[in-house]
């Protein structure tokens, strides 16, 4: 029967060193090392989370705090004037609740309406809070513009302006 001292077998010690002929501290051996490449993984993670930088964040304006608890709503964004150029309207700031012939109904009584489309989202067909309303003539849009922007309409304030054309869009 052999004795086993250390139950090793000659191996050196966990907190040793790992080079050879050097006796010094682990802490000593690399003061100045280069950080260890991150993996992909890693490298994604630093781009959601700020790669453990603390991230800058812009100087808020404080606003009131909301009666419900939820989220601050956005900041009003002042709807672009848009000239009357051509029979096409662009009406913001909608009821969700409103319909095509709503909006077909209340612009007639300005002009007559070639027709009236409510923008809303493919996957629920719910509104999106906007609509297009074709006039007859230029001059009946203008008129519609001068009549119906800022008026109460199924509780909220309607935007009437110009719609911009296709290639004022794809400028942009």
């Amino acid at each position: 029967m052999a004795s086993h001292s250390s139950g090793r077998n000659g191996r050196r010690s966990r907190g040793g060193s790992r080079r050879r002929g050097d006796n010094r501290p682990r802490h000593q051996n690399a003061p100045s090392r280069a950080p260890a490449k991150k993996s992909l993984l890693q490298r994604i993670m630093d781009l959601f989370t700020g790669g453990g930088k603390p991230a800058a964040r812009p100087v808020q304006q404080s606003q009131p705090a909301r009666s419900n608890g939820s989220q601050p709503s956005r900041s009003a964004r002042k709807p672009e004037a848009v000239e009357v150029t051509t029979p096409r309207l662009y009406v913001g700031n909608l009821s969700f609740d409103a319909t095509e012939s709503d909006l077909f109904e209340l612009f007639n009584g300005v002009g007559a309406v070639q027709n009236a489309e409510v923008v809303t989202y493919r996957h629920n067909q719910r509104s999106k809070g906007f609509a297009f309303v074709q006039m007859n003539t230029v001059d009946e849009a203008k008129r519609a513009v001068e009549e119906l922007h800022d008026k109460e309409f199924l509780g909220r304030k309607l935007v009437v302006s110009g719609a911009k054309s296709s290639e004022h869009h794809s400028a942009n």
